[in-house]
This record gives structure tokens, C-alpha cells and sequence, in this order.
């Protein structure tokens, strides 16, 4: 799996302001196979456990109320060099900075709010699939 396959989740700003089939379509405009997705709304306790790699950064709670605010659409995606590539078509955090044509420079409306999440390397991608996955849950074939 390592190298083909990234995480990427819809925030919900993005999902709640309909963005979510434009997203999708860049997505799979960009070469990716959407090979395992769905929708579900976050609890709190979900969303700590998926972020909590930032607990205790300044930016923790607000991130976790925002995530826990509405639905998300998750995804695991296949394409060789998956990683890297979803980065580059997520664009830069701070949507100001995103460059053009990107899913955060077209969407996103704050840092927080900065409509997708994606997986930051093969091992990241692999943990965070799994954790809206099971085996079970992800087209292996395509």
C-alpha cells in the first residue's frame, strides 16, 4: 500500500456549503481512484482521537469543535505517489498562501476551515485509512 494510497478528509464548511462533488471531481480530474469513501458527522471524542497528535497546541479545541461542527466526507485515495500529489493539489494550509487552482485556495475559508484534510506521509495515510476503514471497506483492485 505504501506510496499509493493517501487519507483525505472533507471538512465540513466543505461539505456544508455543497463543495463537496467539485472537490471530488478535482480529486479524480487529478488521476486519483476514490477506492473507499463515506459520510458521517464527528463527534467529539472522534475528532480528538483522530487529531490527537495536536493535543495541546493552542489551536486544539477550536480545531476539534470545528471538526465535531458538521459532516465530513472521508476518503482513501490510490494513485502512485499519493501522498505528494494530494498535497500539491490540497495547496498550502493558509488559504492565502494556497496557490491557484488548488482545493484550499478555491474553497477553503480560514486555516481552520481550510476545507480538506490529507495525509502528510505513506505512514500517516496508512493510520488515518484505518481509522475510518476497515479492510474490508477498501477497493484494493482498482
Amino acid at each position: 500500500m505504501n506510496g499509493n494510497i493517501t487519507f483525505s478528509m472533507i471538512k465540513p464548511t466543505a461539505t456544508q456549503n455543497n463543495h463537496t462533488g467539485h472537490i471530488i471531481n478535482m480529486i479524480t480530474n487529478a488521476g486519483f481512484h476514490v477506492i473507499a469513501i463515506k459520510m458521517l458527522h464527528l463527534s467529539k471524542d472522534q475528532a480528538k482521537a483522530f487529531y490527537g497528535v495536536h493535543e495541546g497546541k493552542e489551536f486544539f479545541e477550536r480545531l476539534i469543535d470545528f471538526m465535531s461542527s458538521g459532516p465530513i466526507v472521508a476518503m482513501v485515495l490510490k494513485k502512485e505517489n499519493a501522498v505528494e500529489d494530494y498535497r500539491k493539489l490540497m495547496g498550502a494550509t493558509d488559504p492565502a498562501k494556497a496557490a491557484e487552482g488548488t482545493i484550499r485556495k478555491l474553497y477553503a475559508t480560514s486555516m481552520t476551515m481550510n476545507a480538506v484534510h490529507g495525509s502528510d506521509s505513506d505512514e500517516n495515510a496508512s493510520l488515518e485509512s484505518r481509522f475510518f476503514f476497515s479492510d474490508f471497506e477498501v477497493f484494493k483492485q482498482l
